[in-house]
């Protein structure tokens, strides 16, 4: 009988040192892992999108997984892009995010982060030879074919007879530029080959600098004054061509393309002087950029859902690439109805009348 009783006493003191040993292995476990991501900006000059639209959606979307983040904009300035990323990277950053300013500047940074063991992803600009861990952006051939298309559309419409078209690329050091420029020149060269278009004055942008942009439009125009399309590559380059086209009294007789759907872009669609912009969903592309980052900072891997090739090295680098949408006067209520832009930053002034007529609520 009292051997009995040992035994129980014996099991039920094992059991309960057992349990305190789960209780005390719980406490301790290790917190998950959770880092810290750091996001450099290019400017806020060539286009409004970096500081109104990225940086909002970007950290709203890591406010709300709760992962501490450092957005900062490098406005332009390469030495400050790099200066930027080894704050971050002192700081503690375990992810960088980046959109670079020229190649040689984002393998200068990605090669810096993989010596500390930072994962890097390119946010909307590819580096070339960089070797990023992901890559997001958008389908960038398809944005210049839909810049392409838009603008045989518009010049279509106008009935316009062999048009000179002028071509208003943006910088020559990034790589989307080329991206969009073999879209559009995959739509326009067969024109230009079977004599329906004359092509016209073609040639990049520095920096997608849009003061830049109006002096050499400007030369264009004055070399070319029978100019009678302009495929521009962003709003901006699109705003400065119609500033000159206007003091010539051209701007809604010249078609003119865009790209970003930036208010000044969507309220030149309204008044008639640019003839579409391409629409990127900004909000999607910041989602799964961030969705990504949350993934490395966390020790996880992330959903893609392609890969583009390097040029440079040949590498597949593994992508998350989103369909871009071309817009038109008939349409613009589409980036409204989005959320990307308010009615009522839109629909100010003289443009509340055009938007009625544009049906936008």
């Amino acid at each position: 009988m009292r051997k009995g009783i040992l035994t129980l006493t014996t099991c039920t003191a094992l059991l309960a040192s057992t349990v305190a040993a789960c209780g005390d292995e719980t406490e301790t476990a290790a917190p998950e892992k959770k880092g810290r991501i750091g996001v450099i900006l290019p400017d806020s000059k060539s286009s409004a999108r970096w500081e109104n639209a990225d940086r909002k959606y970007l950290k709203e979307a890591f406010d709300a997984v709760g992962i501490e983040s450092d957005i900062q904009n490098a406005q332009g300035d390469k030495t400050s892009f790099q200066t930027i990323a080894d704050q971050m990277i002192t700081n503690g950053a375990t992810v960088l995010l980046i959109v670079n300013l020229d190649s040689g500047t984002g393998k200068a940074v990605i090669a810096k982060a993989r010596s500390r063991g930072v994962a890097v992803i390119d946010y909307d600009r590819l580096t070339l030879g960089g070797g990023a861990e992901y890559y997001v952006s958008f389908d960038n051939v398809k944005v210049g074919t839909l810049q392409g298309e838009g603008l045989v559309k518009c010049l279509t419409d106008k009935g316009a007879q062999k048009p000179i078209v002028a071509e208003l690329n943006g910088s020559p050091t990034d790589n989307n530029a080329t991206l969009f420029k073999n879209g559009y020149d995959g739509v326009l060269k067969p024109k230009y080959d079977a004599g329906e278009y004359v092509k016209g004055p073609d040639q990049s942008v520095p920096d997608w600098d849009n003061t830049k942009a109006g002096t050499i439009f400007e030369q264009m125009l004055t070399g070319q004054p029978k100019i009678a399309g302009v495929l521009a590559a962003n709003d901006g380059l699109g705003n400065a061509a119609i500033a000159v086209l206007k003091k010539q009294k051209l701007n809604g007789q010249v078609p003119v393309t865009g790209q970003d759907a930036t208010v000044q872009g969507l309220q030149n669609i309204l008044a008639g002087d640019q003839c579409m912009t391409v629409y990127k969903a900004i909000k999607k592309e910041a989602d799964a950029a961030a969705e990504l980052a949350v993934a490395l900072a966390t020790g996880e891997k992330g959903e893609t859902n392609g890969t583009v090739k390097d040029p440079e090295t040949g590498a597949e680098v593994p992508s998350v690439l989103l369909e871009p949408q071309a817009i038109f006067k008939e349409n613009v209520k589409d980036v409204v109805a989005d959320g990307y832009v308010t009615k009522a930053e839109l629909c100010t002034g003289d443009f509340a009348q055009k938007c009625a007529e544009a049906g936008i609520q």
